[in-house]
């Protein structure tokens, strides 16, 4: 047995069978699970530990409070920031990137400014951006994609101008499964004086991310998608950066001194964790960082293009499917999208999900991808570090049988 077969072995849940037959989960890019030593650490917390973090000087809650910092620390490491004052926890992604509208971006956006963003993004980095455009009377403007699904730097240089204040973008498309030249981006937004915000969601669990290297001034992920619980993500943000902005939510833990008329905020990190804190959620996601770490990101990243190289030319072969994004497999991470002829991509899933294959259909939150792609939704399959040929196989003969059940080709 090979060691990506032991490391299924940590993930119970892909034991059981669905529908009767062995499960084969290729919803990744939507969550991922859980090995057994996170399920573990998060029990062992709940068990043992369980208290507020920062507030009290008793045993649990001192111990508490360690775990939580040193799960910062454990973030800040990962994605190589210069400090742990850095690392912001938040509910997620999603969380992450209206923070930074909310702050940042009511602060310096004003009217005739320009907000850059691509069209391949994801709702939870367009719609933040374009509220705060109505909101301020700015100028939403998208980096459109070249044929096969990249990102088109030649664009990029063209819409990002003196004007431009802020660019947004996906740093892997969560429908094309293709990765932005963020670094290239970066340099060009900073040349022209706009700050950078990366959208992580489907990097962070599958490729070495280096925020120092790449260059960017905010970057947000999810926990959930990495094998944490859920509730739980990170906004990384430069710290002089942090340290000029307002605080995004008011309350307990986020002050230094509060008078009847006026409130001192706490320095950056804290001044932007308002109240009660996922101390469980973070100690997962450090649990989560320590496991891949163990399995080193560059291995995670090559063991998932393996899978790919296996399943596009199958999938190309197919007749009446239709893969969206690059052919090539050294352009992929993890996620492909598709359609059957004739078939709604709901109807897919489901007769995928009587095989006992876990994939996702819809419009994957970023609808004006779709319509430039000249669609409503697709089918997508995405892997992770614990999926494997068999997965493959499952999945091609689970289309086969599909098109065969619905008589695609013959009528």
């Amino acid at each position: 047995m090979n060691s990506w077969e032991k490391v299924r072995d940590d993930f119970p849940i892909l034991k059981q069978r669905v529908n009767g037959e062995r499960l084969a989960y290729l919803d990744n890019a939507a969550t991922a699970q859980r090995p057994t030593p996170v399920l573990n650490d998060l029990l062992h917390f709940y068990q043992h530990d369980n208290a507020n973090v920062h507030r009290g000087v008793h045993t649990l809650a001192m111990r508490a409070t360690e775990q939580y910092e040193t799960a910062r620390q454990t973030v800040q490491h990962f994605i190589n920031a210069q400090s742990p004052k850095e690392i912001i926890f938040t509910k997620g992604t999603t969380d992450g990137l209206n923070l930074i509208a909310s702050t940042y971006g009511r602060e310096h956006i004003h009217a005739g400014d320009e907000i850059v963003i691509s069209i391949a993004e994801h709702h939870s980095n367009l719609v933040p951006w374009q509220q705060l455009a109505i909101e301020k009377h700015a100028v939403l403007k998208y980096i459109g994609l070249t044929a096969d699904g990249e990102l088109d730097l030649n664009d990029a240089q063209q819409k990002i101008t003196d004007k431009t204040k802020i660019v947004a973008v996906t740093h892997a498309s969560n429908v094309l499964g293709t990765a932005t030249p963020l670094k290239e981006i970066t340099s060009i937004a900073h040349q022209h004086g706009a700050v950078v915000v990366g959208d992580g969601a489907q990097a962070a669990p599958h490729l070495a991310v280096d925020v120092t290297d790449l260059g960017v001034d905010f970057y947000a992920f999810s926990g959930h998608k990495m094998m944490s619980a859920m509730g739980i993500g990170v906004l990384y943000g430069r710290q002089a950066l942090l340290a000029q902005m307002r605080p995004y939510q008011f309350g307990g833990e986020m002050i230094s001194t509060v008078k009847r008329q006026s409130t001192i905020f706490a320095d950056p990190p804290y001044k932007f964790e308002a109240g009660t804190q996922n101390v469980a959620g973070a100690i997962s996601l450090a649990s989560a960082i320590k496991y891949l770490d163990q399995l080193d990101m560059d291995k995670v990243k090559q063991h998932e293009q393996q899978l790919v190289k296996a399943t596009l030319p199958r999938l190309l072969a197919e007749d009446h499917v239709t893969v969206y994004g690059p052919h090539d497999p050294a352009k992929h991470t993890g996620v492909i999208s598709f359609n059957i002829e004739g078939l709604h991509p709901h109807d897919v899933a489901t007769a995928l999900d009587m095989e006992g294959i876990a994939v996702r259909a819809g419009h994957h939150c970023a609808e004006p991808l779709m319509t430039e792609l000249g669609t409503t939704a697709t089918v997508r399959a995405s892997f992770y570090l614990y999926n494997n040929l068999d997965d493959v196989d499952q999945l091609i003969h689970g289309i086969q049988e599909t098109k065969e059940f619905f008589h695609v080709g013959t009528i």
